[in-house]
């Protein structure tokens, strides 16, 4: 873990909402919560009601990333998606879309899905990526999984960092090592993201879901953070599915470690740079 990691890690365990581990901070969270529309100064379309971000240039792209933010599905998408895909679409010869989909608690799984499938299909015929981090990861290989269900053929590859793959957060956690979640306070946002839905199916925890036919999936999850051993268990799923999967574990590093400006960030996007050119 090298020391500008570090130094990040001690910041963000200072500035961790109360509301992740606190069953009372997190209901008022939810009940109080308003939707914040985006600001930013890259260039963004509508698209059936629902605002998407574009990076880069599709003329002269070899490849359509569809970025699903991450926010534990109450929380826009921030400056920190925004530079992130800018350099994805930089580094990687890539046209990036970034939605901004509807979140929890006003709206469940059920719009988001609606309105990625029809975004989906309107780039089905490029080399399209599907990449997210955190719930937007999760929602990634939720998405895949209900792919095999349509007659839409799976993307090109998946890239998802230290995604929520278990919204029912059905095992133990110790969230006092996790700078950043907590699972009280996910526990209960799961359960409004899923709305009538259990929160063990696959359409929000993709644990659970039948993993036949996904494509070449690469993962990256922080040593340290509490999503750990759910993710490792969805590796193994793959796996035994006979799915082509890479886990790289960032040693004593923190949930969505490659979104940050950290040197450990700048080895994850050769691995992703190796996987996807």
């Amino acid at each position: 873990m090298s020391f500008i990691a570090k130094i990040a890690e001690k910041i963000l365990m200072s500035t961790k909402p109360a509301y992740m581990d606190s069953q009372e901070a997190v209901d008022e969270f939810l009940a109080t919560k308003k939707d914040k529309p985006p600001k930013s100064i890259f260039k963004s379309f509508d698209f059936n009601g629902m605002e998407v971000f574009s990076f880069g240039n599709k003329s002269s792209s070899d490849k359509t990333i569809i970025f699903m933010h991450g926010g534990a599905y109450v929380n826009e998408i921030n400056y920190q998606h925004y530079l992130y895909c800018y350099i994805l679409a930089r580094k990687l010869n890539a046209y990036v879309l970034a939605p901004v989909y509807p979140l929890a608690p006003k709206h469940t799984y059920e719009e988001c899905f609606n309105l990625i499938t029809d975004l989906y299909k309107e780039y089905a015929e490029d080399n399209i990526i599907l990449m997210g981090d955190s719930a937007g990861g999760g929602f990634v290989l939720s998405f895949a999984q209900y792919l095999n269900t349509t007659d839409l053929a799976q993307p090109n590859n998946i890239v998802v960092f230290s995604p929520w793959v278990d919204i029912s957060m059905a095992n133990e956690y110790d969230s006092d090592s996790d700078p950043i979640l907590g699972d009280v306070g996910l526990r209960q946002i799961g359960k409004s993201w899923a709305g009538d839905l259990s929160t063990a199916d696959y359409r929000v925890s993709p644990l659970f879901g039948d993993n036949a036919n996904l494509t070449k999936t690469l993962i990256f999850v922080g040593e340290n953070e509490i999503f750990y051993n759910d993710i490792l268990r969805y590796h193994e799923n793959l796996e035994k599915s006979n799915v082509e999967s890479r886990l790289i574990v960032g040693k004593s590093l923190f949930h969505i470690y490659p979104l940050f400006p950290i040197p450990e960030a700048r080895d994850a996007l050769k691995e992703i740079k190796k996987e996807l050119m």
